[in-house]
C-alpha cells in the first residue's frame, strides 16, 4: 500500500509490501513491533535497530520520538489523499498543540516559562523515563502559555506538560 508521509512540510512517498518498504525510490527491509504496555515501538530497518515512541493523534497524525528528537508526522494513504483533494479537506495545521508526556516518567528540568517564545524544535521539558533523559521539544514556533509541571514531578503518559498560545 502506498502512503504519503509529511514531516516538517516535506512529503515522502512510502510504499509498503510485507516487510519490504520503498522510500523515495529506495527499497528497504523493515519491521515494526510494539513493546507491550508502552508507547514504544521496536523498528528494524535493514538490520539496524531503533526504539521509537509513537503516539497517534487521530486522522493520520502521529507524534514520533527517538534519541531526544520529536517529530509531528502525517501519514495518509493514496485514497484518503485523493478524497481530500476532491473535497478540499486537509488535516489542517495543528499549530502549537499542547506538549504531552509520550510516556510515564519524572520531570528532570523545565526549560521554558510562561510568556517565553520558543522556536519549533527548542527544548521545553526534560523527562526521565526508563533511566534515560528525553528532551521534549516545542512542536511549533509559539509562546508558552502555561507550564503544568515542575522538576521532580512524576507524570503519566498523555499528561499535558506545557500549553502554547
Amino acid at each position: 500500500m502506498k502512503y504519503i508521509v509529511t514531516v516538517a512540510g516535506r512529503e515522502i512517498e512510502v510504499d509498503i509490501e510485507g516487510d519490504q518498504v520503498r522510500v523515495g525510490g529506495r527499497s528497504l527491509s523493515a519491521a515494526l513491533r510494539r513493546v507491550p504496555g508502552t508507547p514504544l515501538r521496536y523498528l528494524l530497518v535493514d538490520g539496524r535497530p531503533s526504539t521509537l515512541v509513537i503516539e497517534g493523534n487521530g486522522r493520520g497524525q502521529w507524534t514520533i520520538g527517538a534519541r531526544g528528537e520529536r517529530w509531528d508526522v502525517e501519514a495518509v494513504d493514496e485514497r484518503t489523499r485523493h478524497i481530500r483533494s476532491l473535497t478540499g479537506a486537509t488535516a489542517g495545521d495543528r499549530g502549537a498543540a499542547p506538549l504531552k508526556a509520550p510516556m510515564p516518567g519524572l520531570v528532570v528540568r523545565v526549560l521554558a516559562e510562561p510568556g517565553q517564545g520558543v522556536a519549533r524544535g527548542a527544548g521545553v521539558v526534560v523527562l526521565e523515563a526508563m533511566k534515560m533523559e528525553n528532551e521534549l521539544k516545542a512542536p511549533a514556533d509559539a509562546k508558552v502559555k502555561t507550564v503544568r509541571v515542575r522538576a521532580g514531578e512524576a507524570v503519566e503518559k498523555g499528561q499535558v506538560l506545557v500549553e502554547f498560545e
